[in-house]
């Protein structure tokens, strides 16, 4: 760590070099950030105090709106006003906890959407079995192992890169502190940090992906013994999209932090960074509940009641 010490603060990309350009790119994403904080705060309200939505798959849904309204909080703000002022420095300190919230987030959220897609396999595969597989005690108990895998897998994973001694540059060439980036600026020998990313994204991001193509695939095939083409269009409508996010995510933090050329391009990192770190976060409030009618009922439900509270 005294190596380390050399090096007190690092220096991050902006946007863009053009300042219009820059200006742009900071209120598209401020725009998307205000959005998803919107989207999800709705979602955790009305999953809160609508009594018809205390199950398990609303307590999922709630859940994960507290972790990508966290998950995107670590870097858009940061970035947008980085960029925004020309102000491009982080402390060492302040870049090593932003590495570690950004695995802690992306590693939990893959590992409710994996549990997600199994509350929706036990609801279409084995309905009559549904309340006694997805009971209170496993919905907590699945959460609280995924918050802990989180904060393990983050923790090694930061331990092991700020160990390293930095000597080559302090210019991340990312809007945010991620490992790919900080490896490059390395000296010393990444091939353990580079194997530990490669067995933790093939072990966790690899099985998780597996399991819930699987649940989708028995999904599917229950759904296409149902006689109405009506209700098997909407059971399509509804899945397909989840698998979309869930491919866009692991498929574009696995090129990030997988491939090995240092000689990328930079907006071509930060465009898959985006991918992964901003995009599902604000889809998935779209995806996931918006477009469900039991959250638009209780939403409508939710003003009617604030409306005539204010009356009288």
């Amino acid at each position: 760590m005294a190596n380390v010490s050399l090096v007190t603060e690092f220096l991050l990309e902006g946007f863009a070099e053009v300042w219009e350009l820059r200006l742009l790119l900071s209120m598209l994403f401020l725009m998307m950030y205000l959005a998803t904080l919107l989207g999800n705060l709705i979602i955790i309200t009305v999953t809160t105090i609508d009594q018809n939505l205390h199950t398990p798959m609303y307590f999922f849904l709630r859940n994960l709106s507290i972790l990508d309204m966290c998950y995107i909080s670590v870097t858009v703000p940061n970035a947008c006003i980085n960029s925004l002022t020309n102000n491009r420095t982080i402390s060492v300190t302040g870049c090593g906890m932003q590495v570690f919230f950004v695995l802690f987030c992306a590693s939990v959220e893959l590992l409710l959407l994996t549990i997600m897609a199994q509350d929706r396999y036990v609801a279409v595969c084995q309905p009559l079995h549904y309340h006694v597989i997805m009971n209170h005690l496993f919905c907590v108990q699945t959460t609280l192992v995924s918050l802990l895998s989180g904060l393990i897998y983050a923790a090694l994973h930061t331990g092991n890169t700020f160990r390293l001694t930095f000597c080559q540059s302090n210019v991340i060439s990312q809007f945010f502190c991620d490992i790919p980036s900080l490896l490059k600026l390395s000296c010393s020998d990444t091939f353990s940090s580079q194997l530990l990313l490669l067995l933790s994204a093939v072990g966790i991001g690899g099985g998780c992906f597996i399991f819930i193509v699987l649940s989708y695939v028995h999904i599917f095939s229950t759904v296409m013994k149902i006689p109405g083409k009506e209700d098997r269009g909407k059971a399509f409508f509804t899945c397909v999209p989840h698998v979309l996010v869930v491919s866009v995510f692991l498929s574009s933090g696995s090129v990030v932090y997988l491939r090995q050329s240092p000689n990328t391009e930079i907006i071509e990192d930060m465009l898959l960074s985006a991918f992964y770190s901003i995009v599902p976060p604000f889809l998935n409030p779209v995806i996931y509940s918006l477009r469900n009618k039991q959250i638009k009922q209780a939403v409508h439900k939710v003003i009617l009641r604030s409306i005539y509270s204010e009356k009288y």
